[in-house]
């Protein structure tokens, strides 16, 4: 690539680089066995599998819930214990 001796602004530079990129890189078409194996993984669930997963989302949630909820009163204690050790030393 030379380099230019005149100042360009930053779209003339963004253009210039569209361009030569437009040049060099060409649209391809993908075989049809692959286009057809996407079709066939790529497919929308039945009712009955949508709704067994948003059970499984309900008890996630409260599998979350719980763990959260443990969390903050491990946090709690933590916090309790160093208060009142922090407390015996001044």
């Amino acid at each position: 690539m030379a380099r230019q001796t005149t100042e360009s602004s930053p779209d003339e530079i963004l253009l210039d680089l569209e361009n030569r990129l437009a040049g060099v890189l060409k649209p391809i078409r993908p075989s049809s066995d692959i286009v057809q194996r996407l079709r066939e993984r790529i497919h929308f669930p039945a009712r009955e599998e949508i709704t067994s997963r948003l059970l499984d989302w309900k008890r996630m949630f409260l599998v979350f819930g719980g763990v959260m909820s443990g969390l903050l009163v491990v946090i709690t204690v933590a916090r309790a214990f160093f208060y009142l050790v922090g407390r015996k030393h001044m």
